[in-house]
């Protein structure tokens, strides 16, 4: 089996296909960015882009990957994403578990180069929790990743 992530092919051998996309991530390729929250794909923290759409890698078995992954090891080589960029500005992390997931969303929601509104953003972030309750930072960092700064 094999599967592309962040640009590189990589071969999986004999690893069971069932194994969630996560694991696959951290445990098999080291990219370690990724994080387990809760197991369900309730709480956001494993978000990866399948294809450009944020999807939930704790729940998608490795043989489900139709699509190359981009992690957010892959977002950007040097951290210069725009949301990057203004989750540093910004100092949104807390604690920090959550911010890739978010993050991840974040720019999912930008790869359109729209200017979201609040609603916008609230509905795109529902499915994100942050326990650390970062969520006016994070809310405000998307607006200035987006180039409306407020």
């Amino acid at each position: 089996m094999k599967i592309t992530v962040n640009g590189t092919e990589h071969d999986l051998g004999e690893i069971d296909p069932t194994t969630p996309l996560l694991w696959v991530l951290r445990d098999e390729l080291g990219l370690t960015g990724t994080r387990f929250g809760c197991g369900k794909g309730l709480c956001g923290a494993c978000t990866v882009h399948l294809g450009g759409a944020p999807t939930r890698s704790c729940l998608l078995p490795v043989q489900a990957v139709t699509a190359e992954i981009t992690t957010i090891e892959g977002l950007s080589k040097n951290g210069d994403h725009p949301v990057q960029e203004s989750w540093r500005e910004l100092c949104v992390p807390q604690c920090g578990y959550c911010q890739s997931g978010q993050m991840m969303t974040a720019a999912a929601l930008l790869a359109d180069g729209s200017k979201p509104d609040d609603e916008k953003i609230d509905a795109a972030m529902a499915g994100n929790i942050c326990r650390c309750g970062t969520y006016p930072r994070i809310r405000q960092a998307i607006h200035r990743a987006a180039g409306g700064a407020k």
